[in-house]
């Protein structure tokens, strides 16, 4: 690999862009959502907007992961920014929610090739005394397109139009392509290469019938005890199982399995999808509890998570930073205490007479304990496996946080949505039918709906009064996932950063130390420390 050119600044622009890019667009849609149901209609199938592209992402990438490990980075990179270009320019055209969900599908799949290469690209390039402070700062690339996500996507729909929502993406996206193209320049030993299609295959079952199951559960016509919704979890199981033995089995499997015995790895992966839970907790209901409690407009609410998202860009800097001055448990313990720290807050100190300056507070504390996981458990996963791996495990990364709140959206909101529809049962005059209609209580918060339900001002205050309730009472439960983070967090052990000792040669790509070890394909396996 020739090092000038690849790690030219052209370089760092073109993955800065591309991770921002796939991080945006799944924030940026939210604020456009209403003008989007009134121009296309669909209202009955919105929801899919967000979850095709969540589940495209989630099946996509440990599969692009594991290519690119086999075949090389820059190919399935580019591809991901050609897939994700070609979906947001089909989202522009969109004539129908059909159209829209089918090809946010699409940008989904390139999001999916995207965000594990990114990691992974910076691990290869760069010596191992500036990993920390570019993982940190591609970390800090999620928390600053939270904050500007909603705010941008309001923007640009009331003074352009929605479809350009996903049009913003084609400069983002050529540019990004470019500068990879012109500049990263990748050399691999190439070796015969055997797909795990089996593997491949059934993960994607896995996943698909998982989080259709997520999704779907609790809908009209899809109760959680309905046999639809547990044959779909069932399958999900038995095709789980039927992975673990064509993995165990499998030449070059999809995913390693013998990856997990390591304590380092196995507990960054599961810290990685508790702070997913974490995270969605607080992004989707601390907005609807500002503007429940405030009466705030939805666009008045658009930037409500930018304390939160300040605290995960500091702090994922600050993590890259001191990675390789402490151990990865040290410093994930003063995370995961500072995460406890404001979930107990938001759960047990919260209530509707909290001032906003105060829940502001809370939200940095959360940003804090939340962004240093962003650098720190990739540099600890993509440290604690050979170079053939690295790939994979930076995919997992994603994989495991995304499905934290894919599994965070839907237990926290079936425990939102029973605690309120309790509660309504205590308002005087409150029919059965009023209480059915209301569901979770979110309707509530657009003028209109409150018009057309005939609510009385005294009613609807009420009605919010228990929506801010039951939205305390789902904080109160998050605080169980710190809580089990930090027994993870005391399981990394007493690794660390291995930094290159004074005259020791490292190659681009590669640790420093290598032994004769090989990883059962006949390739050079190094040293790599991890517990």
């Amino acid at each position: 690999m020739d090092a000038k050119k690849s790690h030219s600044k052209l370089v760092v622009a073109g993955l800065l862009l591309g991770l921002f890019m796939a991080a945006l667009d799944q924030t940026i849609v939210s604020t456009a959502m209403t003008t989007i149901i009134k121009k296309l209609g669909g209202f009955e199938s919105f929801i899919w907007v967000y979850s095709a592209y969540m589940i495209a992402m989630v099946v996509s990438t440990p599969i692009f992961g594991k290519l690119s490990d086999m075949y090389g980075r820059k190919r399935f990179f580019l591809m991901g920014l050609t897939l994700f270009l070609g979906g947001s320019i089909l989202c522009g055209t969109a004539q129908n929610m059909d159209q829209l969900i089918i090809y946010r599908a699409i940008q989904g799949i390139g999001g999916g090739a995207l965000m594990p290469i990114v990691f992974t690209i910076i691990f290869d390039l760069f010596p191992v005394d500036k990993r920390g402070k570019m993982m940190g700062l591609f970390g800090a690339v999620f928390g600053v397109s939270s904050v500007f996500g909603p705010i941008l996507g309001g923007t640009i729909t009331d003074y352009l139009s929605w479809r350009w929502i996903f049009y913003i993406n084609v400069p983002i996206g050529i540019l990004a392509i470019i500068f990879i193209s012109k500049a990263y320049h990748e050399s691999r030993v190439v070796r015969k290469q055997v797909i795990d299609w089996a593997g491949a295959i059934l993960l994607t079952g896995t996943i698909l019938c998982l989080m259709f199951g997520l999704e779907l559960g609790g809908s009209d016509g899809w109760a959680w005890d309905s046999a639809k919704i547990i044959s779909l979890f069932v399958g999900s199981a038995v095709l789980l199982i039927l992975f673990l033995l064509a993995e165990k089995a499998a030449k070059d499997p999809i995913i390693k399995l013998s990856l997990f015995q390591k304590r380092l790895f196995t507990s960054s992966m599961v810290i990685s999808l508790l702070y997913g839970g974490v995270m969605i907790a607080g992004a989707s209901y601390i907005p609807i509890f500002i503007q429940g409690v405030f009466h705030k407009t939805a666009t008045e609410t658009s930037s409500v998570l930018t304390p939160m998202m300040l605290g995960v860009v500091v702090s994922s800097q600050l993590g890259g930073r001191i990675v390789s001055k402490f151990r990865y448990r040290d410093i994930m313990l003063v995370s995961v205490l500072t995460l406890l720290a404001g979930s107990l807050l938001l759960g047990f100190a919260m209530d509707t007479s909290t001032s906003r300056w105060v829940i502001t507070l809370y939200m940095v504390i959360i940003g804090l304990g939340m962004g240093v996981s962003f650098s720190l458990l990739n540099i600890s996963t993509l440290n604690s496996v050979p170079p053939q791996y690295k790939g994979s495990a930076s995919s997992l990364i994603t994989f495991f946080r995304t499905i934290g709140s894919a599994l965070g959206v839907t237990v926290f909101g079936t425990l939102q949505k029973h605690n309120f529809q309790q509660s309504v049962q205590e308002i005087p005059n409150m029919s059965p039918e009023m209480a059915s209609q209301i569901k979770g209580g979110q309707a509530l918060l657009d003028p209109t709906i409150q018009v057309k339900m005939g609510l009385s001002a005294d009613a609807v205050n009420g009605l919010l009064a228990k929506l801010a309730d039951s939205i305390i009472y789902i904080f109160q439960w998050s605080v169980l996932l710190p809580v089990l983070a930090v027994v993870f967090v005391l399981l990394m052990g007493r690794a660390r950063m291995e930094m290159k000792k004074p005259g020791a040669h490292e190659s681009s790509g590669q640790q420093s130390n290598q032994s004769s070890k090989t990883d059962g394909a006949g390739k050079p396996e190094p040293n790599f420390h991890g517990g």
